[in-house]
């Protein structure tokens, strides 16, 4: 039988976060989930604690610094930067991981304090592409805010909105702050 990869435990980590939460990244349940026994799981990790700090490693690299790569790499203006850059870092695989990794940091301090130094480069991010078209400080950090807060909060959002769908009123609120100031 093949081995099973670090990245599939990771990944099969971080699926089992987005479903049920930290407490649901178990080892026995993982090499079930694989097909394989744990035994295999202790020739790459030294215990579920390295697990996890993977887990949130391969989160960061893959929602944060590899998008914002990408987004460089294929350039364009500010405001396809930004549509991009929400296009990748939200669509539904990673926002299902960013919610769990977000509930996780309200109740482990080191989980929060990433997170934390990660919506900072986010919000970074996006202060620089709103800064090469809007002049003031305040709006500036208003737009960033609040791209941000519908990136994040849009899965939140049950209210009705008459004449859209949920998906149709957040691409249009997302559109109304990306326009040029008047």
């Amino acid at each position: 039988m093949a081995r099973t990869t670090r990245a599939r435990w990771v990944e099969a980590g971080l699926e089992a976060l987005a479903q049920g939460g930290p407490d649901a990244v178990r080892v026995e349940t993982l090499a079930a989930r694989l097909g394989v026994t744990k035994g295999g799981f202790y020739g790459y990790f030294n215990g579920r604690p390295a697990l996890l700090a993977e887990m949130l490693d391969e989160w960061e690299r893959r929602c944060t610094r590899e998008i914002i790569a990408q987004v460089d790499a294929e350039g364009g203006d500010a405001v396809e930067r930004i549509r991009r850059a929400g296009q990748l870092s939200f669509s539904e695989g990673f926002h299902r991981i960013d919610l769990a990794v977000r509930a996780w940091a309200r109740h482990d301090q080191s989980v929060a304090e990433r997170l934390r130094r990660i919506d900072n480069e986010r919000m970074e991010f996006l202060r620089a592409m709103f800064g090469t078209f809007i002049t003031d400080a305040d709006e500036i950090e208003a737009r960033s805010t609040l791209a941000f807060a519908l990136a994040i909060g849009r899965h939140f959002i049950v209210v009705d909105h008459p004449g859209y769908t949920r998906r149709e009123a957040v691409h249009l609120a997302g559109e109304h702050l990306l326009r040029p100031p008047r």
